[in-house]
């Protein structure tokens, strides 16, 4: 069995501070075809539809669409700072190989 995907406390944090769930938005991590390695990640704030997977925590939300869903099993969600910037991760233990620029990768 697949287990859904996880989201670290920093993931929640920063959410908390730019105030998705006060403006009524939750994070959107959805997985579609394309990009420099077959599949790549949106990563938006965006309003929860009525079949998503919801996980929360900190008063926060990050949602996945169904079809996503599978491609993010045992995912972990994670917000990092680098010297590149400051941006929400995606640590996939499905993915069999992944491309730079962090947001694209294969199955």
């Amino acid at each position: 069995m697949n287990l859904p995907p996880k989201v670290t406390e920093r993931a929640f944090a920063r959410l908390n501070e730019i105030g998705a769930n006060a403006q009524g938005k939750a994070l959107r991590v959805a997985v579609e075809g394309g990009g420099c390695s077959g599949f790549q990640y949106e990563i938006t704030l965006d309003d929860p539809a009525e079949d998503d997977l919801v996980l929360e925590g900190s008063g926060e939300r990050v949602v996945v669409d169904q079809i996503s869903l599978p491609f993010l099993a045992d995912a972990t969600i994670d917000f990092t700072e680098e010297l590149i910037g400051a941006r929400f991760v995606i640590e996939n233990p499905n993915a069999t190989s992944s491309c730079g620029c962090g947001t694209s990768f294969a199955m």
